[in-house]
């Protein structure tokens, strides 16, 4: 059996022999590592897996500066941590979203429509639709909106900007 530097060397020159004894060999501690993060069994294959991709992808960029199972485990790590974030942005979001949908049922039978206006509204981003907001329905000036955000007048002047471009385009130029 050659040695692992040996193995990483021959795998960073190309060779799949090499890399795939290498990968093989880390497998299940990498595999056991990613289980107990993720304390799933099924997630913990799917993160192990993209992990391997990765290595396969990167491993001529491998410089040796720590172990190879340490270069494995702050991949794996730095996926899931990925995959956190990105679980975390689509509750945000589907949170959004049925919190939309019901001030839209709330307006619908109090006053028995919806205005255009609030759907091109709540399809915006959240920085955007916050400026907007404050300028054009509650009458704050373009200063207190940057006060409040604590931003500098322009970004906010910028969001707004976007904003009304934004809802003219959605909304068509007929209502100006």
């Amino acid at each position: 059996m050659v040695d692992e530097h040996g193995l990483i060397r021959k795998a960073a020159r190309g060779d799949s022999h090499a890399l795939s004894e290498l990968l093989q060999q880390h497998y299940s501690f990498l595999y056991q590592y990613v289980l107990k993060l993720t304390m799933n069994k099924s997630y913990a294959e799917d993160v192990t897996q993209e992990t391997m991709l990765r290595a396969i992808e990167k491993i001529s960029g491998f410089q040796g500066k720590a172990k190879f199972s340490t270069w494995l485990i702050t991949i794996a790590s730095r996926i899931y941590v990925d995959r956190l974030r990105s679980k975390e942005r689509e509750r945000r979001w589907v949170q959004e979203e049925q919190t939309l949908r019901a001030i839209r049922y709330e307006t619908q039978t109090m006053l028995g429509d919806w205005p255009e206006a609030l759907d091109a509204i709540g399809r915006m981003a959240g920085d955007i639709r916050i400026a907007v907001l404050l300028k054009y329905y509650y009458g704050y000036a373009q200063e207190e909106i940057a006060s409040m955000l604590d931003l500098p007048v322009g970004t906010v002047k910028s969001r707004l900007h976007n904003g009304l471009k934004q809802l003219r385009k959605e909304l068509g130029d007929n209502g100006q």
